[in-house]
């Protein structure tokens, strides 16, 4: 239960799982905010070390600690795992994008493409561009026809009907009930 509370108190941009499968602690990124400085070429790395297990991962890649390596030359040299992989291959499939600020996979149902993702980043669902202030920083269409849903049957006002109020009301007054 503690677990649980301690997940729904973090926000979604805030939370950090440690890379190690023995390990899996649930951190939020102030918690692992003191850093261990690693020096890689000209480059400065930040490695972070988790709250539980003390291991050392990278807080851009979310895995363990990918010594003497760029996270470039991290990915590159090691293919994605076969879970990984496959939700890839899903995600392909069903047209889903992933949120280039948190990385969660999200799916168009219908309407616009301006998408807003569950950690508050705003962005083109057709491109991945970023959208500020409310505004798309790209130039693809706001929405496509086939996916804006539209009431069949506008003719109808299912939320008032006359008719139905009326029989309602004889109803009430021709019942034989003493209540009234």
């Amino acid at each position: 239960m503690r677990q649980r509370i301690k997940e729904a108190e973090i926000p979604v941009t805030e939370k950090l799982y440690c890379p190690y499968p023995r390990c899996s602690a649930l951190m939020s990124k102030s918690e692992v905010q003191e850093s261990v400085g690693i020096e890689i070429g000209a480059g400065r790395i930040e490695a972070r070390r988790c709250t539980k297990c003390q291991k050392l991962f990278c807080i851009y890649c979310k895995v363990p600690w990918h010594e003497k390596l760029t996270c470039h030359e991290y990915k590159r040299l090691n293919p994605p795992r076969a879970e990984d992989a496959k939700l890839k291959s899903l995600a392909t499939v069903n047209l889903w994008r992933q949120c280039v600020k948190c990385n969660h996979m999200i799916e168009l149902a219908e309407g616009c493409y301006h998408m807003t993702c569950r950690c508050g980043f705003e962005f083109c669902y057709t491109c991945g561009a970023e959208w500020k202030n409310k505004k798309a920083t790209c130039s693809c269409p706001l929405w496509d026809e086939e996916n804006i849903l539209y009431d069949e049957d506008d003719d109808d006002d299912d939320d008032f009907d006359e008719e139905e109020e009326e029989d309602e009301e004889e109803e009430y007054y021709d019942s034989d009930s003493d209540f009234y």
